[in-house]
């Protein structure tokens, strides 16, 4: 079965981040649904004078399953556009549950997820060796329900590299958590806004200043939480084994 349908990530902002095999299917799809209340306009431009654009930040899912289903009858290509990567929080799963439903074959194109975004704008290293080998995504619980054993105290007690979305209005309830769950109060912390885009802001301090820095800047979405000691690597000095002289590899 041909594949008319594509999931594509389309990256945390800057159009020049879209990858080549994205920006291939856009050029070629005569219908585009784009999330236009969190991806650049931009991305859209090379898309052929005759595609049809839906954004869809008003749309339900039964609409949009019904301007997908129409347009598969009728033999075009549809470009889903997501903002990052559809693997993190893109709410895809539902997306895809009804086109396999209908037989409706797609395929999904990974994106630059937000959370690389703001690391590269961080200028840091998410594992860094003998500070932190875990990175937990996650976030906090408000109308969308987190399951009980990934509540943020519980993943605080780890202490390990944490990035998390969706939660800047809740900055209070997500510090307490992460106080609570066992990181120290001066546990690094920062906050992206709009990692990529011209009006991208980072904010670095610690964990018990978090909250006073965020309301400072008025910030309240579009911003990803970061919190772990690899927020101070550089100060450490620390080297990998991989590229030691004494240290014995396959690769590099």
């Amino acid at each position: 079965m041909a594949v008319q349908v594509y999931f594509i990530g389309t990256g945390p902002g800057d159009p020049e981040l879209l990858t080549i095999r994205a920006k291939k299917v856009i050029q070629r799809a005569n219908v585009i649904i784009y999330a236009d209340s969190l991806i650049n306009p931009e991305v859209c431009s090379s898309a052929h004078k005759g595609t049809k654009i839906y954004p869809s930040a008003s749309l339900s899912l039964e609409e949009i399953t019904e301007i997908i289903v129409n347009a598969v009858k009728q033999g075009k290509v549809i470009a889903r556009l997501q903002s990052g990567d559809p693997g993190i929080y893109g709410t895809i799963q539902e997306q895809m549950a009804t086109l396999d439903e209908k037989g409706i074959a797609y395929e999904i194109i990974p994106g630059v997820s937000s959370l690389f975004a703001a690391a590269a704008s961080l200028k840091t290293e998410l594992t860094v060796p003998e500070l932190s080998q875990t990175v937990i995504i996650t976030r906090m619980e408000g109308k969308t329900p987190v399951p009980a054993l990934e509540n943020l105290k519980s993943l605080a007690a780890h202490r390990a590299s944490m990035a998390i979305f969706l939660s800047a209005s809740l900055i209070e309830k997500v510090v307490a958590e992460l106080l609570a769950g066992g990181y120290p109060p001066d546990t690094p912390a920062a906050m992206v806004y709009r990692a990529t885009w011209q009006d991208e802001i980072v904010l670095r301090t610690t964990l018990n200043k978090l909250t006073e820095r965020m309301k400072a800047s008025g910030i309240k979405k579009q911003a990803l939480i970061l919190v772990g000691n690899f927020l101070n690597s550089k100060e450490k000095h620390l080297r990998s084994k991989l590229y030691n002289r004494d240290f014995k590899r396959e690769s590099r």
